[in-house]
């Protein structure tokens, strides 16, 4: 394989011109720019390094968890969110590790959220509220110190968990209006991820990484409350419900087309792999229901993906000029 050295000493010895070697140039870093649009890539593992890190993290930090749990649950939450830290100092400021610093993170944060939890005999909405307080303010720290995409999509769960807990530790008529919030909270985290998609149009940069996450975390929070609502999470499936489903993720695909994210759509797809699960197991098909559910939805998938951006180029015609300007570029 050639490099950009041989390219300067063939177009210094007159094998190439200078201009066709920057022509050329330009086309390989179009398209690998395109091929990474495409692809919609972030970046999670570089090698079988980054998962014999995850799985000594998870030793260490469940082996010292069960020891300072001897020392109290509480003392233990916070030693577990402190040693997780401490290992990211390693693993994710200095060696710039993807995966243990996803670990790493939910680890932390998990133990933020547990400490006033285990602190609580009888854990009441105000003790939620707390816990998300503390993971948010956690994982802003975090965000700041260590800058790892899922922080944010993490944070902003953790923030939902502590205007909810406070809301409804207010509000005693509000613990009939979960799924409400949840749905509002999911609203707010396909809005956030926007932001951060326009902010990074080309997806070259961390921003790109963290609107990923933000999507991922969008799609059930806006599935499941509506499948909730329909009484499909409690086994109740009928041909209306299950239009109504089909339909609810015929737009989440059509949205995931429009901002050129599959994260929305593969977030949703359990819910959908269940609810059609019930249909053929309602009409009698108990053997058969999940092989039938994954053919026809993974056929369909598999065809979108084969023509996604031919398909995408004619949803962008539908979609108005001065909305494009906050979407990613046609390939």
């Amino acid at each position: 394989m050639y490099t950009d050295e041989d390219l300067n000493q063939a177009s210094a010895q007159g094998v190439l011109t200078e201009q066709s070697v920057n022509h050329f140039r330009q086309f390989i870093n179009q398209q690998r720019h395109q091929l990474r649009q495409d692809q919609e890539n972030f970046r999670l593992i570089a090698g079988f390094n980054d998962i014999f890190v995850v799985i000594a993290c998870a030793l260490v930090l469940s082996s010292a968890g069960w020891l300072t749990q001897y020392t109290g649950h509480f003392a233990g939450a916070l030693a577990f969110s402190a040693l997780s830290w401490g290992l990211a100092e390693v693993f994710v400021r200095r060696r710039k590790m993807a995966l243990p610093a996803i670990g790493l993170l939910l680890s932390f944060l998990g133990g933020l959220i547990a400490t006033p939890l285990l602190f609580a005999d009888n854990p009441q909405p105000e003790v939620f509220a707390l816990s998300g307080l503390l993971a948010a303010v956690g994982g802003w720290l975090h965000w700041r110190r260590f800058r790892v995409p899922v922080t944010v999509a993490a944070a902003f769960a953790a923030t939902m968990l502590a205007v909810v807990g406070l809301l409804m530790s207010q509000f005693l008529f509000l613990h009939n209006w979960v799924q409400e919030m949840v749905f509002t909270g999911g609203l707010l985290a396909f809005g956030l991820a926007m932001y951060w998609d326009a902010s990074d149009q080309a997806r070259i940069t961390r921003r790109s990484d963290v609107a990923f996450w933000l999507h991922l975390l969008a799609a059930p929070m806006l599935v499941h409350p509506l499948f909730s609502a329909m009484g499909i999470l409690e086994g109740v499936a009928d041909l209306n419900n299950m239009l109504i489903v089909m339909a609810v993720y015929g737009l989440l695909a059509l949205v995931s087309i429009t901002v050129d994210r599959r994260a929305l759509m593969v977030s949703a797809l359990g819910y959908v792999l269940y609810a059609l699960s019930e249909l053929f197991d309602t009409f009698g098909m108990v053997q058969l229901n999940f092989a039938l559910t994954g053919i026809c939805l993974g056929s369909a998938l598999l065809l979108l993906s084969a023509f996604w951006h031919q398909v995408r180029e004619l949803v962008m015609k539908a979609v108005p000029k001065p909305v494009h300007a906050y979407l990613p570029t046609l390939h």
